[in-house]
């Protein structure tokens, strides 16, 4: 005879896989989707979402989630899986079926904005829409709770449990001071050349080159795939589907780069979560900045270090003969990481990429309670490039249109990028101390003991744990920037002898 636990369990894996199915007619909007088959995949997408909110918000469900949270005899994992459960559930009951499926049909339709207004180059085809998703968003943050110090706290709380302005407030203001001292005396050195990196670089022999290293990092293709989208993503089905995409400028063979390997980080945490929790707290991703711990570890702490190209510089070499002909290991590890600033935050080094985070934090901050409209966001955000990077935006492409964030609807997102930086820092440095010639192993071409280490460390707990208590467990202290600043000065001294 099923237990309550089971039906639980059996309910829980039902909303997962109706909800992994929106993630399929999602993944396939970004990747495939014909021009005209945007409206009747907004209603599908719409339709569902408003199923899983039914299933999810039954009352039938919210009173077996109390019985078990009342029960004693449960063990620890089962205990966690309906303590998250039914918080998660007292969000959801804040919101009509009818109001998750309107928001499912303006999100579809300012994606669709998006993509218009970024292949003309012009932002007032996506502003309307996008005021229209803002003006949900204000209500879906004042339904969460109208009490909020900071309404945009609600939707923060959304990504980063926990997570409020006044806490991203001190983290970015304890950032600013060091982050520009150390930046002004990189800029009193040469810096290294990196020309060559604009050169001609073939999007086919690029794409093998993504594939190559997607393969060396530990990414399973037997459980996932890579495709070519407007802005690169990562998603799960399951941890034995998880896909990502990547976007190639043969002008530019950073962008193939950081992109494939951003998301390969991703792909990786989501393919390490334990597959028998499947549809199970225990069995997700515990915050999008843990998330984006893994991505910018392996992004940066990793890939953009020296060791990791003594083994593949070779290949990208040999990939590439004429364009790195006059290369070293050494001038290739200098050129990808000079630090100048630029217009694109996914293009951007790992020091200034933090005020491009700080920019859309700021602007987020002030849509959500209202201190500025949709209409004025392209003023402000070029004022803002000016103000923290000294550059001019040169138009809406490389501006306020270069996010796929806001067209999904995902305001408080932003912050998570540099909190995973910070922690992916910390975490690496612990890695280090505990995995023997942690780098020596890299520079030989084995990168999967780093892998192991993390599926230990973070990967299987799911959502077992808050993501400063992780951090706690694996550092023995709570998030410390002292790391990453400390990563930072150790690497650009190097780099700019």
């Amino acid at each position: 005879m099923a237990t309550n636990y089971d039906k639980y369990v059996e309910q829980m894996r039902k909303i997962a896989d109706i909800s992994h199915s929106i993630a399929v007619l999602n993944w396939d909007k970004e990747t495939y989707l014909p021009k005209k088959s945007a409206a009747m995949r907004s209603q599908q997408i719409a339709t569902l979402s408003g199923i899983v909110h039914e299933e999810f918000t039954n009352p039938g469900f919210g009173n077996l989630l109390e019985r078990l949270n009342n029960q004693k005899n449960i063990d620890d994992d089962k205990k966690k899986n309906v303590t998250v459960t039914l918080k998660d559930y007292y969000k959801a009951t804040k919101f009509t079926k009818r109001f998750v499926m309107q928001k499912s049909m303006a999100v579809s339709k300012c994606f669709q904005a998006w993509l218009k207004a970024r292949e003309a180059n012009n932002f007032v085809l996506y502003q309307e829409a996008l005021e229209v998703l803002v003006k949900i968003k204000r209500i879906e943050a004042k339904k969460l709770n109208s009490n909020a110090e900071h309404l945009y706290d609600n939707l923060l709380d959304q990504y980063e449990p926990g997570l409020t302005v006044a806490k991203s407030d001190k983290i970015f203001n304890g950032l600013k001071k060091p982050l520009k001292k150390l930046i002004s005396d990189i800029n009193k050195k040469k810096a290294p050349k990196k020309n060559f990196l604009y050169k001609k670089y073939d999007k086919d022999i690029q794409w093998n080159l993504g594939i190559y290293i997607l393969n060396e990092i530990g990414y399973d293709f037997d459980r996932g795939r890579q495709d070519i989208s407007t802005h690169p993503f990562t998603t799960s089905f399951s941890a034995n589907d998880v896909r990502l995409t990547t976007r190639i400028d043969e002008k530019d063979l950073s962008n193939m780069l950081w992109s494939c390997i951003h998301e390969g980080g991703h792909a990786l945490y989501e393919q390490g979560l334990p597959i028998k929790n499947y549809g199970l707290p225990t069995g997700s991703a515990i915050s999008l900045s843990i998330h984006e711990s893994q991505s910018r570890l392996w992004e940066n702490n990793v890939a953009r270090g020296k060791a990791f190209w003594n083994k593949h510089f070779r290949t990208a070499k040999k990939m590439f003969p004429k364009q790195l002909k006059n290369q070293t290991v050494d001038s290739f590890y200098k050129a990808i990481n000079v630090i100048e600033p630029n217009l694109i935050r996914t293009e951007a080094d790992e020091l200034h990429y933090h005020y491009h985070v700080l920019i859309r934090y700021e602007i987020e901050k002030a849509l959500i309670e209202g201190s500025i409209e949709v209409a004025n966001l392209r003023d402000v955000w070029n004022a803002k490039y000016k103000e923290y990077l000294n550059i001019d935006v040169t138009d809406d492409v490389n501006g306020v249109l270069q996010d796929i964030h806001w067209s999904h609807g995902s305001f408080g997102y932003f912050p998570t990028y540099s909190l995973g930086s910070f922690y992916a820092a910390q975490i690496y440095a612990q890695a280090e101390k505990e995995i023997p010639k942690l780098e020596k192993q890299i520079a030989a071409g084995n990168s999967m003991v780093l892998l192991d280490w993390l599926r230990e460390k973070v990967h299987r707990h799911g959502r077992r744990y808050e993501a400063e208590e992780l951090c706690e467990m694996i550092t023995g202290e709570p998030l410390n920037i002292k790391y990453f600043m400390d990563y930072a000065k150790k690497k650009y001294k190097k780099v700019y002898n």
